[in-house]
């Protein structure tokens, strides 16, 4: 039975070696089927996407610019149900899915590219690290983003070996997929242009740095024509971007955050280093986050010499590291704005390591053979741990969703403690424009026949309110753990 087991794990480590790429993209999507198998309920972010999706069927395209601004991920969940009949949420999976499995191929292939031998070592890490394998059960346009990203950085590889006007043309095809899924892939232009820009001195390089050039040159020309015609851009995610970047706001942005944690000081001798403080702060908050969701593949680097990983990273994937560099700026913009970091927007940075984290690990189970065999197996456990749920899930959503669809009329006005809730009821998932506080208040409550809260039903404040207004519990639904959703009327 023995010789069996190591006859059948060592024809499984023959064909990662042979097949890295394959590995890494039919293995991706096994991971992405029992994440999703295993999902109890969509998310807040893909319930909205489901939402305007299913309004561009009823009442066509122009309805989702009216809800969101860049829109252009249920476009394609909406354009894919009626051209293949499929259900939007399934198309959404499906689609997020194949994302994510030819990001993974197209990361291990860019490995292999430059040595065949860490190429094993990369397909682990990209379908074991939390930072990208943690998202798989979810509907989110970050896949699309993270795709067409990784697809431009290879493309450009291969341009970089091949040349030609037509592969740099595919790149800003590639850069403008990325950015109808979020905007901010637009950064692979500036980063791409760093990269080109050594070429001006050397002549056999210009040639090069003009095929790449020449598209964005045409396109800014072509937009200024479009701006004088039209009187200017509208949408309100160019500009929100725009004001990202703009310095002005950002020292302003920082100057209040500034003063906000200079007044909570109580030594009035500490707030000329509240500046130097919050700066540090962020970066020191960030670098937390990047090695947390790493997982195990940090640690190979607690051992010194390994480091020599992030120079030859420097060195071969220069593509990757100039990318990293810009877009870590624009995480320090994002946090200095709005004030808070989400880890998912923390995961591209992480994708863009992959193959920092790839030599490293493989340079860790030369040094230490046992210890290499040790932490190959738990990043195997992590990576099932990434897709496989011991959690309750969130039923009690859809319980309480479908018990609203069954009984309740669809213009029956009702309250959502959870956007969700209405998005299994079949009233599709809204934005939530008041709080429960101000739904309950004696303002606002008797505009909802039916208030459907998260609570356990026996708390004081809620037991008071309910006699105060005259209204009864009339279902409640709960999950394994006991989160519970009331469902509240006359």
């Amino acid at each position: 039975m023995v010789g069996i087991g190591s006859k059948v794990w060592a024809r499984a480590l023959n064909v990662v070696v042979e097949h890295p790429v394959r590995v890494a993209f039919f293995g991706s999507l096994l991971l992405s089927l029992i994440a999703v198998l295993g999902a109890a309920t969509v998310g807040r972010d893909a319930a909205f996407y489901l939402t305007i999706a299913q309004d561009v069927q009823v009442h066509g395209p122009k309805v989702a610019f009216a809800v969101f601004n860049w829109p252009w991920f249920s476009l394609l969940l909406a354009g894919t149900h009626s051209v293949s009949g499929l259900p939007i949420e399934l198309s959404a999976y499906l689609w997020c899915s194949l994302f994510a499995a030819g990001t993974c191929a197209l990361l291990v292939d860019c490995v292999r590219q430059r040595s065949v031998q860490v190429a094993p070592w990369a397909c682990l890490v990209v379908l074991a690290m939390p930072a990208f394998n943690m998202f798989r059960g979810e509907i989110l346009r970050e896949f699309g983003f993270w795709f067409f990203c990784i697809l431009t950085l290879w493309l450009a590889m291969r341009w970089q070996a091949r040349g030609g006007w037509l592969r740099a043309i595919t790149i800003h095809l590639a850069i403008v997929a990325a950015a109808a899924f979020r905007l901010e892939a637009l950064l692979l232009l500036p980063a791409l242009g760093l990269w080109q820009l050594p070429g001006l001195w050397v002549r056999e390089r210009r040639l090069a740095l003009l095929q790449f050039v020449a598209l964005p040159l045409l396109a800014v020309v072509a937009g200024m024509v479009l701006i004088s015609v039209t009187g200017g851009f509208t949408s309100a995610r160019v500009a929100y971007y725009l004001d990202l970047i703009n310095p002005s706001s950002v020292l302003a942005s920082f100057d209040l955050l500034r003063e906000q944690f200079a007044n909570s000081l109580i030594n009035k001798y500490s707030q000329d280093e509240t500046g130097r403080i919050i700066f540090f702060g962020i970066l020191a908050a960030m670098a937390i986050s990047f090695v947390n969701i790493c997982g195990p593949f940090a640690v190979p680097f607690l051992r010194g010499s390994n480091w020599q990983a992030i120079k030859r990273y420097w060195h071969e994937y220069r593509p990757f590291a100039w990318t990293a560099v810009m877009y870590l700026l624009v995480l320090l913009l994002f946090f200095i704005q709005q004030q808070f970091m989400n880890v998912r927007y923390m995961s591209f940075l992480n994708l863009l390591f992959v193959p920092a984290l790839a030599i490293a690990l493989q340079m860790f189970a030369r040094q230490f053979p046992r210890l290499g065999k040790v932490l190959v197996a738990v990043c195997l456990l992590v990576m099932l741990s990434n897709v496989v749920s011991t959690g309750p899930g969130k039923v009690q959503y859809v319980d309480a969703g479908r018990w609203i669809a069954a009984n309740v009329e669809p213009d029956v006005p009702a309250y959502f403690d959870d956007g969700r809730i209405g998005y299994y009821a079949g009233r599709g998932y809204q934005l939530k424009q008041l709080t429960r506080e101000a739904a309950m208040s004696p303002a606002h409550a008797d505009k909802f026949r039916y208030f459907l809260i998260e609570a356990r039903g026996n708390e004081p404040w809620l037991t008071s309110w309910l006699a105060e207004r005259n209204l009864r519990i009339v279902e409640r639904f709960a999950n394994r753990r006991g989160a519970t959703v009331l469902i509240i009327t006359q």
